[in-house]
């Protein structure tokens, strides 16, 4: 055997091993990323002022929804029931089985409603409020900023398959660092 073959041999070795090795670490890297925990950057108005209006940067971890240890005040990352291509972050009110109640109405606050009275809910502090039952295997989501978020007030109970993962800290920007509150 000539000695460039013997040397093209090599070379072909060293870029066999060292491509298994990139398989290896970005399979390590999906499997990390899908099942395990990820960073995600949010941004909007909805979870004000729990997160920036400018944008976080959080940890979400993916294990706690799969084992069904989410519940009531823990923020989660979920797949939007309204448009599937987006994802929303939100708070977890309540689980299958809870009672919830929210105001009525345009701008969660019909006047009409609160002079006429109310017609099969609850008046509150001169607003009508409707009370309702999580179905089993749904959540029921709210932003934190409840005049400038769309959730389970405007698209009902959400299916508990849809969460994504459980906000675990937030990472940036820095004065933020660390959990998120209930």
């Amino acid at each position: 055997m000539s000695l460039v073959t013997a040397r093209w041999k090599s070379i072909a070795k060293e870029a066999v091993e060292r491509a298994a090795i990139m398989a290896r670490f970005l399979c390590l890297l999906h499997v990390t990323d899908a099942y395990l925990f990820s960073s995600t950057l949010v941004y909007g108005p909805s979870m004000f002022p729990t997160l920036n209006l400018a944008g976080d940067v959080l940890i979400v971890e993916r294990v706690s929804h799969r084992r069904g240890k989410v519940g009531p005040g823990d923020v989660v990352l979920v797949k939007s029931p309204v448009d599937p291509r987006k994802t929303i972050t939100k708070r977890i009110i309540g689980v299958g089985g809870d009672w919830v109640t929210f105001p009525v109405g345009p701008g969660n606050g019909d006047r009409s409603r609160s002079v006429m009275g109310c017609l099969g809910e609850a008046m509150i502090r001169g607003h009508c409020h409707l009370f309702l039952r999580v179905p089993k295997g749904h959540v029921w989501i709210q932003g934190d900023n409840m005049y400038a978020s769309t959730d389970s007030r405007n698209f009902g109970p959400v299916p508990y398959g849809l969460i994504l993962g459980k906000v675990f800290c937030r990472v940036w920007p820095p004065e933020g660092f660390g959990s998120i509150s209930h």
